[in-house]
């Protein structure tokens, strides 16, 4: 595998990207709630892991129903 494909984010990158506290970042990972890499040590997780997360919990939107002024 090329290493295009392991795009590797530090738990404060991750965080920046998801735009979430870092503790919550880091409360999921001890709750296996996303996958992650560890290197000697230091937790990683991958830029795709984090963008399928995003992509997961996208709800669509309703089409509109035509009816002006309605609620």
């Amino acid at each position: 595998m090329a290493m295009d494909n392991f795009d590797l984010l530090t738990v404060g990158e991750a965080s920046a990207l998801l735009r979430l506290k870092v503790s919550t970042v880091r409360a999921w990972l001890l709750k296996r709630r996303v996958p992650f890499v560890k290197l000697g040590g230091r937790v990683f997780l991958k830029r795709s892991d984090c963008i399928a997360l995003v992509e997961a919990g996208h709800i669509a939107a309703v089409p509109a129903t035509g009816k002006a002024g309605a609620a």
